[in-house]
This record gives C-alpha cells, structure tokens and sequence, in this order.
C-alpha cells in the first residue's frame, strides 16, 4: 500500500524531510528540550527510567502491499510502547530512527510520521527526536527507542513466578497471526477486523501498571507467541507454565474464522502484545483473563502436556 507515484527522498534534502516531520509531533510537559537540537532533555520525575528498542524492517516485517506507512508507524510504536507496561510502567517518550532508500516516496515518509504522531498521541507519549540515514533503494527500516517511568509501582521482572500462581493475560490472543494468515491466503473479506488488527495492534497499555499495582510476580508482552514467551518467563523463574485448555478455550473460540488453525494463533501468534503475567491466588484483576497455573518443573505445558517451538524466531530456518 505505497502511494504511488509522488517526490521521492532523492528529489528533496534531508532537512526539507525534517521539517516536514517535525512540525506535527507530539510533545509533553515533562519534555524542556525536544526535537532539533543535539539530544532532547526530559524531565524524570521519579529519577528512574525504563528504557527499550525495537525495530522494523521492509519485507521482514512489513509488505507495501499489505500495509501502509501510517500502520507500520503505529505498529511500531504499540511494539515499543508494550515492552514498557510489561514492567509495569508508563511510557513518556519514543525517538526514531528511519533508515530509507532514495526511491521511497515523501508521502511513505509523511504517513510513517503521521502513524507515529498518532499512536505517540493516543497515549501521551513525546517524540523526542530521532534519525535520519540513506540505504539502498529497496531498503526500509524503522526503529524506535522508548523511555517510560515506573509511578508508585515496582518493576515487574520475568524471573519472580512462583508454584502455585495463576498464569493470565490482559486481553485475547492470536488476532495478529490470525490476521497474516488471511493476508497470506489473500482473504481479507472473511474477517477483516483481525487483518486490521494485524496491521494496527492495539495494546491494553494500562494493563502493566494495574498488574504492578494488584501484585503480579512476574510479566512481559506477548511479541512472540504465548508458548514462546511464557517459556522464557518459565526458564527465568525456574518453574512450568501449565496451561488450561478450558480457560483458553473462550480465546480460541473469538478466532471462529480460522477454523482448525484458531488454536495455532493463540499459542503460538505473534505480536499481539497482550501482556502475560502470573499472580498469587486472588490477585488476578477482574479483566485479565485467568489461562493457567505455575506449578514445579520447566518449560510450557498444555493441560500437562509438553509444547514444542511456536513463535517467531529472527533467525530461524
């Protein structure tokens, strides 16, 4: 979904695109410099700062035909943003690098930032700044570092789940994967609120520091499959994740359209960025979803039964 046609970076200067980009971000009270100047100085209230990275890249991580530069903006952001409420804080600020070919339109770049500007704003998150470097026509990568706070709420590692928690999530699971395999089959009518969903994500942000507040032991996003994911809250914590079908089963039946594949999306589907987390008994927020139990042993289970790979791997054959 490239526009086609229109000025490409190769027919404007670097510090034309910069103004462009800079007169519609989003600010903050606590941001006393922002972009266009060296750094950005950010005023941190409670003198501690969670920081995280992530990037996104042409044809790994995006197709032009199936997304446009305002929903890879706002996917990246929702991916950064996540990776904060996972500790149990609240984002503030994003900076962003864009990597580009000369032959990318001006107007991708104008729909990048407006994504960007747009997720930033829907959560009062500051865009501090950023970068700006040429690659090889054909190459396109975004990546956004994000800077978040933990407010009257204590950090929520992956290594504190302890035997006898309940393992839950803050919303459903698997409309992202579930939304690529339609793109991927070319069926994009037969649900097209999971398709949209895969190109915009939403995430419960609020969620990390309610689960914080209530007492989680342990927590992170769901970027790479429920099995994968819960298996490194699994291997950090030195306990087993057992899984419950009949709890899951509610999840599995929102992805009806998926038929036998709904399963599939829900343990191994990426990046959802619903958190995970485990709670002592009786803890569990009223609007989290209970999926489980932490019991002794290692690894992920499901009803006892032992899981095999799921998730995305970079790297992986």
């Amino acid at each position: 979904m490239i526009p086609a046609g229109g000025r490409t970076l190769a027919e404007t200067s670097e510090e034309e695109l910069l103004a462009t980009i800079f007169a519609t971000l989003p600010t903050r009270d606590e941001v006393m410099i922002g972009v266009g100047d060296d750094t950005a100085l950010l005023r941190v209230p409670t003198g501690s700062v969670l920081v995280t990275t992530d990037s996104m890249v042409l044809g790994r991580d995006w197709l032009d035909a199936w997304s446009s530069g305002h929903e890879v903006g706002h996917k990246v952001v929702v991916q950064n943003l996540a990776d904060i409420a996972a500790m149990g804080g609240t984002s503030t600020g994003v900076v962003v690098s864009l990597i580009a070919g000369r032959d990318t339109t001006i107007e991708w770049c104008r729909a990048l930032n407006e994504g960007i500007a747009d997720a930033c704003r829907a959560e009062n998150v500051a865009v501090l700044g950023g970068d700006l470097s040429s690659a090889p026509d054909g190459v396109r990568m975004v990546s956004i570092t994000a800077l978040g706070e933990l407010r009257d709420v204590p950090a929520v590692r992956r290594d504190g789940a302890r035997v006898g928690d309940v393992v839950a999530v803050s919303d459903l699971l698997g409309r992202s994967d579930a939304g690529l395999r339609l793109l991927q089959r070319g069926d994009v009518d037969h649900a097209p609120e999971l398709v949209d969903f895969h190109r915009r994500p939403v995430a419960r942000l609020a969620a990390g520091p309610q689960a914080a507040r209530a007492g989680a032991t342990s927590m992170m996003d769901v970027s790479d499959g429920l099995v994968r994911d819960g298996r490194r809250i699994a291997t950090a914590s030195g306990v087993r994740l057992d899984l419950d079908s009949a709890l899951l089963r509610p999840l599995v039946n929102h992805l009806i359209a998926l038929g036998e594949d709904a399963w599939s999306c829900v343990l191994t589907g990426g990046e959802e960025h619903t958190l995970l987390a485990t709670f002592p008994r009786g803890k569990v927020p009223d609007d989290w979803y209970p999926i489980g139990e932490v019991v002794e042993g290692g690894d992920v289970t499901l009803d006892g039964r032992a899981q095999q790979g799921g998730g995305w791997d970079h790297f992986a054959g």
